[in-house]
């Protein structure tokens, strides 16, 4: 196995930090971009570059924030049967209140949705702190050159590799197989990611606008709540609370991850407000600011 640390956005003082970092252990590489990929920009051609000089079938990806299990290799790779091409792996993030707890909920959320996608045959996102593929199947599409770009370039891949109607995508539930990142430091940041994200969705296709269009009705259903209450209204919201609690708590369960009843109220509150705060928004912009730069 060997280990490609691609840094596109580094300082000198960053680069210096992983170099010192790397110093004598066997296996790990630092490559800065240098070839280019069509007018593939940003993250998609820092890693188009790794991939390129890469030796091995199964191409692994996560990020500098991010701690992975021992066994996550292993672990990954072991999903790879012959018509395997994807693998994708859950990602959850420490917190220590509640303001990183409800990350941490909504990532978990948004990853099992994203999962559900997946197993049933019809995905719509994936994420690239813990996503695998075959390199093979990478050069198949084209590789990142040949992909549209976007600020969510682990979901563009995806349904490239999607489209090609040949290969399985899985997305398991399995501890040994957990990454864990970091969480948003600051609301600023926070918005900034879920707009990213946001941004990414709009090219999705149709299942993928269907799965974003229900999550803005059952928003706006929430919100209208207090103007059409009705002990039916309540029944059909407390449905949807108890369906959001016994998803969660199973995939935590599963992943031996600690579930906070307090973390989980304070999502529910959560969804409603980025949701639609990320929705004005992208009335007014679609700029992105990501790592620096402005796309």
């Amino acid at each position: 196995m060997e280990v490609i640390l691609v840094n596109d956005y580094s300082t000198d003082r960053t680069e210096e930090i992983i170099l010192d970092f790397i110093k004598d252990k066997n296996n790990f590489k630092l490559i800065k971009p240098e070839k280019d990929f069509g007018a593939t920009i940003g993250k998609a051609r820092a890693i188009a570059n790794g991939i390129e000089i890469a030796n091995g079938e199964i191409i692994l990806t996560t990020d500098a924030d991010c701690a992975v299990s021992p066994t996550w290799v292993k672990t990954i790779a072991s999903y790879y049967l012959d018509d395997v091409a994807v693998v994708c792996g859950y990602t959850n993030q420490e917190w220590s209140n509640i303001f990183e707890g409800v990350q941490d909920m909504d990532f978990i959320f948004l990853l099992t949705v994203g999962a559900g996608t997946i197993n049933w045959g019809k995905p719509v996102s994936a994420i690239g702190n813990n996503m695998s593929y075959r390199k093979s199947v990478y050069n198949e599409v084209g590789g990142y050159a040949n992909i549209p770009f976007s600020v969510t370039e682990d979901s563009q891949l995806l349904m490239a590799i999607n489209n090609l109607k040949k290969y399985k995508i899985i997305y398991p539930l399995d501890r040994e197989g957990l990454v864990t990142s970091n969480p948003c430091k600051d609301l600023k940041t926070l918005h900034r990611q879920k707009k990213r994200w946001a941004v990414g969705g709009l090219n999705s296709k149709l299942d993928g606008m269907f799965v974003i269009f229900t999550a803005l009705f059952v928003t706006l259903f929430t919100l209208l709540i207090p103007f059409f209450y009705s002990a039916t209204v309540m029944y059909i919201y407390l449905l949807k609370v108890f369906a959001d609690f016994f998803m969660l708590y199973f995939v935590y369960k599963h992943l031996k991850l600690k579930f906070s009843f307090t973390n989980f109220i304070g999502f529910q509150i959560y969804l409603v407000i980025y949701f639609i705060s990320t929705s004005l928004s992208l009335l007014f912009s679609r700029k992105v600011n990501w790592k620096g730069r402005e796309f």
